[in-house]
């Protein structure tokens, strides 16, 4: 199966996967929190417009369309009211990926930047299907790589996507920081990391971000090798971003590297949850569609239930 990208030899279409597509290509992605659209979508906007959803009533003002007017209230008021409703729009989106030299490590076929990269295309593509003003931005200790939100930048952040290399050390709060001057107006963001710092300096990292208004989904993309440290002749195990070497018995301490991982992983989990952060750990050997249909799925089924 070949989606329109590829059939036309776009750069960078390798990162939307047909397969993924078909699983997912059903779902929305609708933000959970109240953004600034420009044209009518499918996100709740702060101000009133033409949708069904009934919001409140106001009273009369020379000027407004008596079209407006609730006259079944007038009946039983003999005053003028004007139904408002709440208005729907399109939201900025963008991925903020990644891209340490950590994230250079694979064990099995595929990095944890090449799932981060066909993660980023495929949502970018499935948003921009919704009308969604899409943008990225890559990071390390910096920002590297920036397109700003808008209806013509798929094919930018695809070949954006195209050129990424992991070449230095990450640091999250840096490059959040001047990414939270940039992204101004409340949207949807999605961050793709390995998430290698401790928990409470990820939450103030991302915090800006938050309290700005921005919908904040956060994905952290482990190899399952640094999940079930299944290494068993004991060598010398490389950090990839210091290039430190430290010898290393697996059997000696593959059970407390193990409990380490899931304590790290509850507590991020946790430390997101108190700013209202989706958290979704995902496995680079489990296949991406199958992740992102459960993810997808999850909050669609939350959504309704709040709204």
């Amino acid at each position: 199966m070949r989606n329109e990208l590829q059939a036309g030899g776009l750069t960078g279409a390798r990162f939307v996967d047909p397969v993924v597509l078909a699983r997912v290509g059903n779902l929305e992605l609708v933000s959970r929190a109240v953004v600034d659209g420009f044209i009518n979508g499918m996100h709740r906007s702060p101000y009133f417009g033409a949708s069904v959803d009934f919001a409140e009533h106001r009273g009369y003002t020379p000027g407004d369309d008596i079209r407006r007017v609730d006259w079944k209230l007038f009946g039983r008021t003999d005053r003028f009211y004007i139904k408002e409703y709440e208005a729907d729009t399109n939201a900025n989106f963008a991925v903020l990926l990644d891209v340490s030299k950590s994230m250079g490590f694979g064990s099995r076929g595929i990095t944890k930047l090449e799932y981060g990269q066909i993660l980023a295309g495929c949502l970018t593509y499935l948003v921009h299907r919704q009308r969604d003003r899409v943008g990225f931005a890559a990071f390390d200790e910096d920002i590297v790589e920036f397109v700003p939100p808008s209806a013509k930048h798929m094919d930018v952040t695809l070949h954006v996507l195209d050129r990424l290399k992991p070449s230095k050390p990450g640091q999250l709060a840096p490059p959040m920081k001047k990414l939270a001057e940039h992204y101004a107006r409340r949207g949807v963001l999605v961050i793709v990391s390995d998430f290698y710092e401790e928990p409470q300096a990820v939450l103030e990292a991302i915090a800006p971000l938050r309290f700005r208004g921005h919908d904040i989904i956060a994905f952290h993309v482990l190899d399952p090798a640094e999940v079930e440290f299944n290494y068993d002749q004991a060598s010398a195990f490389e950090d990839l971003e210091s290039g430190e070497q430290i010898p290393i018995v697996p059997e000696a301490l593959a059970e407390q590297y193990r409990t380490l991982i899931r304590e790290h992983s509850e507590a991020l989990r946790s430390k997101f949850s108190e700013l209202r952060i989706d958290y979704a750990l995902l496995n680079t050997a489990t296949p991406l569609d199958q992740a992102l249909f459960t993810y997808l799925s999850m909050r669609e089924q939350l959504s309704r239930v709040k709204r």
